[in-house]
């Protein structure tokens, strides 16, 4: 079953998608492009950002800057980087995520494993719609300490 919504995003939802396919799905689209991908156990969301969404999560990431340089706090932005486990068959792409109490252990990787390495400190989700997957408990289930969430 494919369902679409129309908003400030673009979305198709797939039910019972394995977690091979999702992993194949990461790997054809590679890493420059604009979609965004949620799994939770089975069901595989695929959104695409449009001008607002983008333009709101823009603004979050520059308050997260600010607020840093204020407090004197290093900072890893890492994006819309790709949060996943296999084991818990769970696996999300915030708009953005940054290391901050983590900054110093993830500096100078490339790669994300979340088997070895610490989730996000703080993700940011912008919401025009709700969304089919619900991506709160995929964060809660990865270890995401840290969630903010405009809508």
């Amino acid at each position: 079953m494919v369902t679409t919504a129309a908003s400030s995003s673009q979305r198709v939802i797939l039910q019972n998608i394995s977690w091979h396919t999702f992993e194949s799905i990461l790997t054809e689209m590679g890493d420059n492009r604009a979609t965004r991908l949620a799994y939770d156990q089975g069901i595989l969301e695929i959104m695409t950002p449009l001008m607002p969404h983008e333009h709101n999560n823009r603004l979050l990431e520059h308050l997260v800057f600010a607020l840093a340089e204020e407090l004197n706090l290093n900072l890893k932005s890492t994006g819309s980087v790709t949060c996943k486990r296999q084991d818990l068959l769970r696996g999300v792409e915030p708009d953005s995520s940054f290391y901050i109490q983590n900054e110093l252990v993830m500096r100078q990787k490339q790669n994300l494993d979340l088997t070895q390495d610490p989730p996000p400190d703080l993700v940011i989700e912008v919401d025009y719609t709700s969304s089919s997957v619900d991506r709160m408990p995929i964060y809660l289930a990865l270890g995401v300490p840290e969630i903010w969430r405009y809508n």
